[in-house]
C-alpha cells in the first residue's frame, strides 16, 4: 500500500497538527514503514494459537497483610511541636 502526501495531510489535520512539506514527506515514509511492518505481522500463521493479553506470565508477589499494633498515640505525639488536641497539626491549606 502506498501512502500519499494527501493522506498524511488528512491525518495531520485530524490530529490538529501542522506539517511542513518536508515533515509531510518524512511522516509519509514513516507511515509506509509502519504499515509494511503490519503487513509482515499479518502473514504470521496464528491458526490454533490461543489469544493472550499478557505476553509475560505474572504472579502475585505481594505478601499477606498482617495486622500489627501501631505506635501508641502519646508516644507518637510526645516529641512533636505541631500537635493539637491529640492530633498532628499540618500546615494550613487555603
Amino acid at each position: 500500500m502506498h501512502v500519499d502526501k494527501e493522506t498524511v495531510r488528512k491525518v495531520a489535520r485530524l490530529a490538529r497538527i501542522e506539517l511542513s512539506d518536508m515533515e509531510t514527506e518524512g511522516f509519509r515514509r514513516d507511515l509506509e514503514e509502519v504499515l509494511s511492518a503490519f503487513r509482515k505481522i499479518q502473514k504470521i500463521p496464528t491458526k490454533g494459537v490461543k489469544p493472550t493479553f499478557q505476553p509475560v506470565e505474572t504472579r502475585d508477589v505481594l505478601r499477606e497483610d498482617v495486622v500489627e499494633p501501631g505506635i501508641p498515640r502519646d508516644r507518637l505525639l510526645r516529641d512533636l511541636r505541631n500537635k493539637q488536641d491529640g492530633y498532628i497539626r499540618g500546615p494550613r491549606v487555603v
